[in-house]
């Protein structure tokens, strides 16, 4: 027997998560076959990626299972964010109003900017010498 499930796929600068959400859950939340608590140390980290849930008053009806790879904690965090949001839109398109007022449906498109040639990083110069 397959188990429904709503998927949505979310990015944040290098991360990308594939967050399958399943009704009728107790709202567990599994990342990478490890619990929500164990992936991420940080409490902000998992403040940020529970606040669709928070918003659309959904964190216990649904348990939640993340592939995430790539980027950082916090692009991870966003990227998981991103995906929850999406896929609980796929799951019931009454909820697009709060979490598009929450600003949880737009990717956040910022990226580290390329180094250029003749600089040390993206923007920095060497130091100046008159003489």
């Amino acid at each position: 027997m397959a188990m429904e499930y709503y998927e949505g796929v979310g990015r944040r600068k290098e991360a990308t998560a594939r967050v399958r959400i399943y009704p009728g859950g107790e709202g567990n939340i599994v990342i990478n076959d490890r619990p929500l608590e164990d992936y991420f140390s940080r409490m902000m980290d998992v403040i940020l990626l529970r606040k669709p849930l928070e918003v659309t008053e959904t964190a216990d009806r649904y348990d939640i299972s993340v592939l995430v790879e790539g980027g950082g904690i916090k692009g991870q965090a966003g990227a998981i964010q991103l995906g929850i949001a999406r896929a609980l839109l796929e799951a019931d398109p009454d909820l697009r109003p709060p979490l598009r007022h929450g600003g949880y449906l737009t990717r956040d498109a910022r990226v580290k900017e390329r180094k250029k040639p003749g600089l040390k990083k993206a923007r920095k110069a060497p130091q100046y010498t008159k003489r």
